[in-house]
C-alpha cells in the first residue's frame, strides 16, 4: 500500500513538472514578443497644390520655394505591459478556487493519508510496533523532504505554497503518527514519545522559519497539541511545562525575528489555554503550573511589542491574564507562601514594566486591584495562610512604588493609594483581632498621612480632576474616620465624618478642584447614614406624623442622639455655604438637605416642652403645639425673605408653614372633627388667633395677588372658627346649632361687606369679586336655609334687612363702577 502511494505521488509530480515546464516556456516566448520594439509608419501626406487663378496677361513672378515639411518623429517603441507581481495579494474567486484551495486541500489529504496508513498497518497486524512507528515517521520525513525538493525544483520553485503545504503536512503527519503510536495504541513508551515530540517540534519551528506563515500556523497548532499526542502527564508535569516554556520561547523568538505579531499573540493565547487546562485537570503540581503562568506573562509582555504589536491593550493582556490566572491558582495552593510569592513576583514585574514604559501603567493598577481581591479572598477563609504577610508586602510594594513615581504620571497616584489604604482596610475588616484597637488606629493615621501626602504632591501637577489629588484627599478622610472609629464609641462616628468632610472642604477650597468641591456633600450624606438608628427613628416619626399619627413624639429618638447626628450636619452646611463653589452641582440639594436637617432638629426641640405622649395631652395641647410650630415657620419665613441672600430659604419656610396649616389643621386633624382644646375666650383662642395670624402673614408677606388671596382664605377660616368657638367653647366638635347657623350668615355677610369695601378702596378687583361671590353665597344661604327655620315677624325682619342691605350695596357698587369708567382728565402742559 505504501509503495503504491509513493509511486502515485511520484507520477503525479512528473506530470505536474512537465506541465509547468511547458507553461513557463510559452510565458517566456510571449514576454519576448511583447518586448520587441515596434515602430509606427508615418502616414503619407499628399502635397497640397493651390489652384492658380486665371491671369489676363502673362506676368512673370518669381515664386519663393516652399519650405520642406518637418520630418515626422517616429514614436517610441511601446512598453510591454507590466507583469503582475507575485505575492500575497487578495485572491479573486477564480484564483482562490482554482489555484490556492487545491494546494491546501491536497495537504490535508496527505495528512489524512498518513493517519490512515499508520492505522491500517496497526489494525491489520502486518507490522510490529517498532516498524509501524518507523513507517509513520518515515512518511512524515518524506513529506518534509518533498517540501525541500519543491523549493528547489524549477517546476515548483516559483510557487512557495507547494513547499509550504508539503512541510505543513509533514509536521501534522509527524504529530499524528506520534499520537496514534503513543497515545491511542500505546506502541511507544511515554519518555521516548516525549523525546520524539521535542524533535518534531524543533523541526516544525525550523520549517516555519524556512517556509513562512502557513507552515508556522501548522507548527503552532502541532507544537501545542503535541503534549496531548504523547499524553500530557506521560513524563510528568515538570517536563511538560519545560517543553511548553521552550516551545513558547521559540515561537516568540520566531515572531520577533520575522515581525509576525499574529504568531506572538497566538502563542500567548495557546499558552494560557494550556494553563487553564492544567488548572482543571491537575490534582497536584499546581505550583509548577502557576510558575509557568508567571514566566509566560512576563515573556509575552516583552515579546509582543518587539514582534510589532502596537495596541497597548494587547500588550497589557498577558500581564492581566497572568495575574488573574494566579488568582485562580491561589485556592489550590491554599493561599500559602508559594501562591503569594508567585503573584507578587508577577506584580513586581508589572511595576518594573510600567516604570520603564508608561503604557504598562494600567497593568500595574490592575495588579494592585487584583492583589486586593486576593487579600480579601484569602482573609475570608478560616485558614488565612500567608495572606496577612502578603497584605503587608503588597502595601509596601505598591505604596512605595506609587509614592516614588508620583510625579511621572497620574496613574501612579492610584497605585500608591491602592497600596496605602487597600491592604490595611481589608485586613482590619477581616482580621480585627490581630491587633489592638489603638494599634489599628495608629496604622490608620499613618496611612492617612501618606494619602494626604499623595494629594499634596499631585496638587502642583494637577490640571483638572486629577485622581491623585481627589483620591488622596478622600482616602485620607476615610482612613482618619476608620482610625478614630477604632477608639471612640460608634455613636460619635457621625461627628467624626462631618469633621473629615469639613477638612476635605477646606482643601477643596484651596485647590479649586471641581470633584473635590463635590466631595463634602457626599461626606455629609455618609454622616447621616452613619447616624443609623437615630436617623431611622426621625424618618419613622416624620412619616407617622404626615400620615396623621397624633403622637409622633413617642417615636422620636433620644435628644442626645439627635444632637450628635443632626447638629453637626446642619452646622457644617451653614458653615460651608459661604463658599459659592462648594458642593458643585449638588449645592442646591445639599443646602435643602442641611435646612431640612436643622428643621427636624428644631421640630424635635419644639416637641419637648409639651411632650405630647398620650391621648389626654393630645386633646389638651395638640392643636396649640401645631399652631405654635406653624406660626414660627411663617414668622421665620417672613423675616428671612427680607434678608439679602436668604429669600429662597424664607419662601421655603413660609410655604412649609402654610402647608402644615392646610394639611394638619384643615384636613387631617381639624379641631372641628378631632377633639382638641382651643381655649374658652371667644376671640382670644388658639383657633381664631391661629387663622388670623396666618391671614396677616399672607397679607404682609408680599403685595402680590396670590398671597392676598391666601390671606382672604385664612380670613374666611378665622371667621368660621370665631363662630364655631362662640357656639361650642374650647372643644369645637359637635353638631351645628341654630344660633351657630345664623351666626355664620351674619359673620360671613360682614366679611363680604369688608372685602367689598377694601376692594373698592384699594381698587383690588380680586377682593371685590371675592366679596360679591361670598355675598351671593350668603344670600342663597339666607333664602334657602335660614329663612326656612323662621316665621312671623322674624322672617319679615330678616328679609327686610337683607333687602335693604343688598340695595345699598348695589347702589354703592354702581357708583364705584361709574366713577371708574369715567376718563381721567389730562393735565395740560404749559
Amino acid at each position: 500500500m505504501t509503495g503504491i502511494l509513493l509511486l502515485a505521488v511520484v507520477a503525479l509530480g512528473i506530470v505536474v513538472a512537465n506541465l509547468t515546464t511547458r507553461v513557463k516556456t510559452l510565458s517566456r516566448r510571449i514576454d519576448l514578443l511583447e518586448r520587441e520594439p515596434r515602430t509606427v509608419a508615418a502616414p503619407r501626406v499628399a502635397p497640397i497644390v493651390a489652384a492658380e487663378p486665371e491671369i489676363a496677361e502673362e506676368v512673370w513672378i518669381a515664386r519663393p520655394t516652399p519650405p520642406e515639411p518637418p520630418p515626422v518623429a517616429e514614436p517610441a517603441p511601446l512598453e510591454p505591459p507590466a507583469q503582475p507581481e507575485r505575492g500575497w495579494s487578495k485572491p479573486g474567486f477564480e484564483s482562490l478556487i482554482g489555484a490556492r484551495l487545491p494546494v491546501w486541500i491536497g495537504a490535508v489529504a496527505l495528512i489524512a493519508a498518513g493517519f490512515f496508513l499508520v492505522r491500517y498497518a496497526i489494525e491489520s497486524g502486518l507490522l510490529g510496533p517498532g516498524v509501524r512507528t518507523f513507517a509513520a515517521g518515515l512518511f512524515a520525513l518524506v513529506l518534509v523532504a518533498a517540501s525541500e525538493a519543491a523549493r528547489r525544483l524549477p517546476a515548483t520553485a516559483d510557487d512557495p505554497r507547494i513547499a509550504q503545504a508539503l512541510a505543513g503536512a509533514g509536521i501534522a503527519s509527524g504529530y499524528g503518527a506520534l499520537y496514534l503510536a503513543a497515545a491511542l495504541y500505546d506502541l511507544v513508551p511515554p519518555l521516548p514519545a516525549f523525546i520524539v515530540m521535542l524533535g518534531v517540534t524543533a523541526l516544525a519551528l525550523f520549517l516555519a522559519l524556512r517556509h513562512g506563515p502557513p507552515t508556522a500556523v501548522l507548527a503552532l497548532a502541532g507544537g501545542f497539541a503535541a503534549p496531548l499526542v504523547a499524553g500530557y502527564d506521560a513524563a510528568g508535569i515538570t517536563p511538560l511545562l519545560v517543553y511548553l516554556a521552550l516551545f513558547t520561547a521559540a515561537l516568540f523568538a520566531l515572531a520577533v525575528h520575522r515581525g509576525w505579531a499574529w504568531l506572538a499573540i497566538a502563542a500567548t493565547v495557546a499558552g494560557f489555554g494550556w494553563i487553564n487546562f492544567l488548572l482543571v485537570v491537575l490534582t497536584d503540581g499546581h505550583g509548577a503550573a502557576a510558575a509557568f503562568a508567571v514566566v509566560l506573562a512576563v515573556a509575552a509582555s516583552v515579546a509582543l511589542p518587539r514582534a510589532g504589536v502596537g495596541s497597548p491593550w494587547i500588550r497589557l493582556a498577558p500581564l492581566v491574564a497572568g495575574l488573574v490566572q494566579l488568582l485562580a491558582f491561589a485556592p489550590a495552593l491554599d493561599f500559602g507562601g508559594l501562591a503569594w510569592a508567585l503573584y507578587l513576583t508577577l506584580a513586581g514585574a508589572t511595576l518594573v514594566l510600567a516604570w520603564r514604559d508608561e503604557r504598562y501603567l494600567s497593568g500595574a493598577l490592575a495588579a494592585a486591584v487584583l492583589a486586593l481581591a486576593l487579600i480579601a479572598t484569602g482573609l475570608a477563609r478560616p485558614d488565612v495562610g500567608a495572606s496577612l504577610a502578603g497584605a503587608a508586602v503588597t502595601a509596601v510594594m505598591f505604596g512605595a512604588a506609587g509614592v516614588a513615581l508620583l510625579g511621572r504620571a497620574r496613574g501612579w497616584s492610584m497605585v500608591a493609594l491602592a497600596g496605602i489604604a487597600g491592604p490595611l482596610l481589608i485586613a482590619n475588616a477581616f482580621e480585627p483581632s490581630r491587633l489592638a484597637d489603638w494599634q489599628w488606629a495608629a496604622l490608620g493615621l499613618i496611612a492617612a498621612g501618606l494619602a494626604g501626602f499623595v494629594s499634596w504632591r499631585r496638587e502642583a501637577a494637577a490640571n483638572s480632576r486629577d485622581p491623585g489629588l481627589v483620591g488622596g484627599a478622600l482616602t485620607a478622610a476615610l482612613l482618619v474616620c476608620v482610625a478614630v472609629g477604632q477608639v471612640v464609641p460608634l455613636v460619635w462616628l457621625a461627628p467624626v465624618i462631618v469633621a473629615a468632610a469639613v477638612a476635605v472642604a477646606a482643601w477643596a477650597r484651596r485647590t479649586g478642584d471641581a470633584d473635590l468641591l463635590l466631595a463634602p456633600a457626599i461626606g455629609l450624606l455618609v454622616a447621616l447614614a452613619a447616624g443609623g438608628e437615630a436617623v431611622a427613628a426621625y424618618l419613622d416619626a416624620i412619616i407617622r406624623s404626615v400620615g396623621g399619627d397624633r403622637l409622633p413624639f413617642v417615636h422620636l429618638p433620644a435628644l442626645a442622639d439627635g444632637l450628635r447626628v443632626l447638629l453637626p450636619v446642619a452646622a457644617a452646611v451653614l458653615l460651608l455655604r459661604a463658599e459659592p463653589r462648594m458642593f458643585g452641582r449638588l449645592r442646591t440639594a445639599t443646602l435643602i438637605g442641611g435646612i431640612a436637617t436643622g428643621l427636624i432638629l428644631i421640630w424635635h426641640l419644639a416637641k419637648l416642652p409639651l411632650a405630647i405622649g398620650d391621648a389626654a395631652r393630645f386633646v389638651s395641647w395638640g392643636f396649640v403645639e401645631r399652631a405654635l410650630i406653624s406660626q414660627a415657620l411663617l414668622g421665620a419665613g417672613w423675616w428671612l425673605v427680607r434678608r439679602p441672600g436668604l429669600g429662597a430659604v424664607g419662601i421655603y419656610l413660609f410655604g412649609l408653614g402654610l402647608a402644615r396649616i392646610v394639611w394638619f389643621d384643615l384636613l387631617l386633624l381639624n379641631p372641628a372633627f378631632v377633639a382638641q382644646q382651643v381655649g374658652i375666650i371667644p376671640l382670644l383662642n388658639a383657633a381664631v388667633v391661629h387663622a388670623v395670624l396666618a391671614a396677616v402673614w399672607c397679607w404682609r408677606f408680599a403685595l402680590d395677588a396670590p398671597w392676598r388671596r391666601l390671606g382672604m382664605m385664612f380670613s374666611l377660616v378665622a371667621v368660621l372658627a370665631l363662630v364655631r368657638q362662640a357656639a361650642h367653647g374650647t372643644l369645637l366638635t359637635g353638631p351645628v346649632t341654630t344660633g351657630e347657623n345664623y351666626g355664620y350668615s351674619a359673620a360671613l355677610l360682614l366679611l363680604a361687606l369688608g372685602w367689598l369695601a377694601a376692594g373698592i378702596r384699594s381698587e383690588a378687583r380680586d377682593l371685590r369679586v371675592a366679596g360679591l361671590v361670598l355675598l351671593t353665597v350668603v344670600t342663597l344661604k339666607v333664602f334657602l336655609v335660614d329663612a326656612a327655620a323662621l316665621d312671623g315677624v322674624l322672617r319679615i325682619l330678616s328679609f327686610l334687612g337683607l333687602g335693604i342691605a343688598l340695595i345699598g350695596i348695589s347702589w354703592v357698587y354702581g357708583r364705584f363702577l361709574g366713577r371708574a369708567a369715567r376718563p381721567k382728565p389730562s393735565v395740560a402742559s404749559d
